[in-house]
């Protein structure tokens, strides 16, 4: 569903204090150079076809191996061709509590974002029906209530646009996004209106992953059909296609104002999921997404999503039937933005993958918190990989396989690692600096923390490669042409990245995936320097509150306003000194699933609140300065050092008030 900025969040604020943590294109640039559909990959001689029995030994060895070092509970994988299934299996268990095996055929395993896949069907099936149409604006579709608002915008959100994620808006996810507790569920139409982000950006003018748009376009098929989500997707697509172990419904009590729960048999074979905690296995609550279904509550077993491989790839063909017309098979083919080679252009809701020997597949991966997933279709090779896991550590396993089985079927290896370009390294700073990515919030609280923790850090190393550091993790790459041309592939992989280049430096980048631009972080917005205007507060702050209480007697001689205007400093201290350190008790107590089950918290708002008035009331410092500094007669004036330090004072407050402002800090009622 989203990546995890939680932990990575936690850190970065924990050592603020200390100093700073270790594209699509605009449209000023000229588009990009675009590979011509019919030369998109280099096409094998054969379409190799493995012994059942030696790819089944194959997958076998990675994942138990993974099942073992990765810390994964049980896994679901299945693998077809040339609509024959190969293989279809359970690996570990389903629950530790009694102990389950895990059963490809029964098992069920939440999708995560693979559930967006049937969601873009289901409306591409409307489109087929005229119910709905892909250029025209997506409220044309929508009931008033959770109608896209215009917010300085003019050109209108379409389907197309929320396809390719390019609608504009902000991504929330801290809150809402999750629910524990079934409860707390809303129905879609509510949900969307409630929690409606904001547009940052035009439409089409740039990807940026948007759950909220993947529902939205849910809401917009359900309503035209005048039928709940859950039903629609049950009629257009798993009737006909047989999966009855598939489901957009979640176990939970009944409820007049919701769609029916999942069936009482498909849940007592639900998966449990579980995270590693150093020490062992811990059970998570069930996540329930229901309240934004289409973006992500799908659960389904391998020999469902067998099945469901089998049809994409026969272009929809369903026994002597076809689930979908030529249109929509063609559009699953057909990129709807134009990207450079490498980087993915959204299939109409599907994402191109990069794979070894030149091809390009394309399906959708997928993650809750304890549940990764991936699908992956290599039309070249009639070959579906579908892989699930039902732990949180499960991530490395669903990216690594379906590239290791093709590269296992073409019966060839990458040459790892590709060499370095020492050339690079006297252009470092073309590339060199910080770069922040557009799938955020973009003000607020949340807005905050992910800018602290969502930061990616772009090195160049002196023997040539070029490095990416974000929330932990380090990539490596090596230029793929010029050094200058922006363009580099991973020195161990088939992954892409494109830099965009406007007067000689790079000012965003594009990931494979393209699911987010990295633009280049402005200078107030780094960590470093956020942590250096927080300790020189907390700085100015002990300096004053300590003057206040040990000042020699001689020191209180005063006028009128600068009485107030101490007692006004000293207030502001103790405001500022409450929220830094509310800001960091909430950083040390808060766990991660209070973070994404109940955002933001009473703490953190609390230190919000005292920052903004800390800020306002140096506002009002600000404007006693001119009658502050004035000396008036020698025997009731403050003496020059305590002026001196009033101006410090204010100057230090307002400075990081200005910057929390920035970052969203003061915002405690935008959460």
């Amino acid at each position: 569903m989203r990546r995890s900025v939680v932990a990575a969040g936690l850190a970065g604020l924990l050592a603020l204090l200390s100093g700073p943590p270790s594209l699509a294109q605009s449209p000023a640039p000229a588009a990009p150079p675009v590979r011509p559909a019919s030369q998109a990959t280099v096409p094998p001689p054969v379409r190799p076809t493995p012994p059942a029995a030696e790819l089944e030994a194959f997958v076998d060895g990675i994942v138990r191996d993974s099942l073992v070092q990765d810390h994964i509970v049980g896994a679901t994988v299945a693998i077809v061709q040339d609509g024959q299934v190969l293989l279809k299996k359970g690996y570990g268990a389903a629950d530790l509590s009694p102990r389950r095996p895990v059963d490809p055929d029964r098992t069920l395993f939440r999708l995560g974002s693979v559930s967006k896949t049937f969601t873009w069907l289901t409306v591409l099936k409307e489109v087929e029906a005229g119910r709905l149409r892909l250029d025209a604006p997506v409220n044309l579709f929508l009931p008033e209530p959770v109608q896209v608002r215009d917010q300085g915008f003019t050109r209108p959100v379409t389907l197309r646009s929320l396809m390719s994620h390019s609608g504009g808006f902000e991504d929330r996810a801290l809150g809402h996004l999750f629910e524990r507790d079934p409860a707390r569920i809303r129905p879609l139409a509510v949900y969307l209106r409630q929690e409606r982000p904001r547009r940052v950006h035009p439409v089409g003018r740039m990807s940026s992953y948007s759950n909220y748009g993947a529902a939205l376009s849910g809401e917009a098929a359900a309503w035209s059909s005048g039928k709940t989500f859950e039903r629609l997707a049950e009629e257009s697509l798993f009737e006909p296609l047989g999966l009855g172990r598939t489901t957009f419904r979640e176990p939970r009590p009944a409820r007049t104002d919701l769609p029916a729960p999942m069936a009482a048999n498909l849940a007592a074979d639900l998966s449990r999921g579980y995270a590693w905690t150093g020490a062992g296995f811990r059970q998570e609550p069930f996540e329930f997404i229901g309240q934004v279904g289409p973006a992500g509550s799908a659960s389904s077993t391998a020999s469902d999503m067998a099945r469901y491989m089998i049809a994409l790839l026969d272009g929809g063909r369903v026994g002597e039937g076809r689930l979908y017309g030529e249109a929509t098979a063609r559009a699953l083919r057909t990129p709807l933005r134009r990207t450079p080679p490498g980087i993915n252009g959204w299939r109409h809701g599907f994402i191109a993958y990069a794979l070894p020997g030149g091809l390009e597949g394309f399906g959708h991966d997928g993650a809750t918190r304890t549940f990764m997933t991936n699908m992956t279709l290599v039309p070249q090779l009639g070959l579906g990989i579908f892989v699930s896991t039902n732990t949180s550590t499960g991530r490395v396993l669903t990216q690594r396989l379906p590239a290791r089985v093709v590269e296992e079927i073409l019966g060839r290896q990458g040459d790892w690692p590709r060499p370095p370009a020492p050339a690079l390294y006297a252009q470092r700073k073309l590339y060199e600096g910080r770069y922040l990515g557009t799938r955020r919030a973009y003000s607020g609280l949340e807005g905050m923390l992910e800018r602290l923790s969502g930061e990616m850090r772009v090195e160049v190393t002196p023997e040539g490669r070029l490095l990416t550091r974000e929330g932990g993790r380090v990539q490596t790459w090596v230029p793929e042409g010029s050094v200058t041309g922006g363009r580099f592939i991973s020195d161990t992989g088939w992954e892409r990245r494109v830099f965009v280049i406007e007067d000689g430096r790079a000012v965003r980048m594009l990931t494979a995936l393209n699911t987010q631009v990295y633009e280049r972080s402005p200078f107030w917005s780094r960590t470093g320097l956020l942590g250096a205007a927080a300790a020189a507060t907390a700085l100015s702050s002990i300096l004053a509150l300590g003057a206040a209480l040990f000042r020699n007697r001689r020191d209180f001689r005063q006028t009128s306003i600068q009485a107030r205007a101490g007692a006004l400093q000293a207030l502001q201290a103790v405001l500022w000194l409450a929220a830094l350190g509310l800001f960091f008790l909430w950083s040390a107590t808060t766990p991660e699933s209070e973070l994404i089950y109940s955002w933001p918290g009473l703490t953190l708002l609390a230190a919000s609140a005292c920052a903004l008035v800390a800020t306002l009331l140096g506002l009002v410092g600000a404007g006693l300065l001119p009658f502050v500094l004035r000396s008036g007669r020698r025997l009731d004036s403050w003496s020059p050092r305590r002026r001196a330090g009033f101006v410090v004072t204010v100057l230090v407050s307002l400075g990081f008030g200005l910057l929390l402002a920035l970052w969203g800090g003061l915002s405690p009622w935008a959460g």
